[in-house]
C-alpha cells in the first residue's frame, strides 16, 4: 500500500465513514468529555479499543456460535455481554494505571456500556 492510499483511508475515515458524524451515534460521550484535551483523548481510545476489539468478537460469537446453533435471535444480548465485559476490563485498567483519569470520568466511562456507537459498532449485519 502506497501512501497515497493510505493517506485516501485515512481522510475518508475521518470526514466520510466517521460513526459519529455518519450515524450520529456515540454523541453523549462526545459532548460530555470533550472539553478538555487529555479526557477527550483517554474517552477516544477507550471507545475504539472496546468498539475494536467487541466488533472482532461478536464477528467470532455469530459466526462460531450462533449461526452454527441457529441462535441469531440471541444476537443483541450477547454483543451487549460482550461490550459490557470489556467496558468493565477498561474501567479496570484505567482505575489502575490513571487514577486521577478515573476520577475526572466519573460516570461517563461505564457508560460506554450503552454508548449507540459500540452496539452500533459491533452488530452491524453481517
Amino acid at each position: 500500500m502506497n501512501i497515497g492510499q493510505f493517506l485516501s483511508i485515512f481522510i475518508s475515515s475521518i470526514f466520510i465513514c466517521n460513526v459519529i458524524l455518519s450515524r450520529f451515534l456515540g454523541l453523549c460521550s462526545f459532548v460530555a468529555i470533550s472539553k478538555q484535551t487529555k479526557p477527550a483523548l483517554a474517552m477516544s481510545l477507550a471507545v475504539v479499543f472496546v468498539t475494536t476489539v467487541s466488533s472482532i468478537l461478536t464477528w467470532f460469537i455469530y459466526q462460531f456460535l450462533l449461526i452454527p446453533f441457529n441462535l441469531q435471535y440471541l444476537r443483541t444480548i450477547a454483543f451487549i455481554l460482550v461490550i459490557a465485559t470489556f467496558v468493565q476490563f477498561v474501567e479496570m485498567v484505567i482505575r489502575k494505571i490513571a487514577p486521577p483519569l478515573y476520577r475526572f470520568f466519573g460516570i461517563y466511562l461505564p457508560l460506554i456500556t450503552v454508548n449507540c456507537a459500540v452496539l452500533g459498532g459491533g452488530s452491524f449485519k453481517y
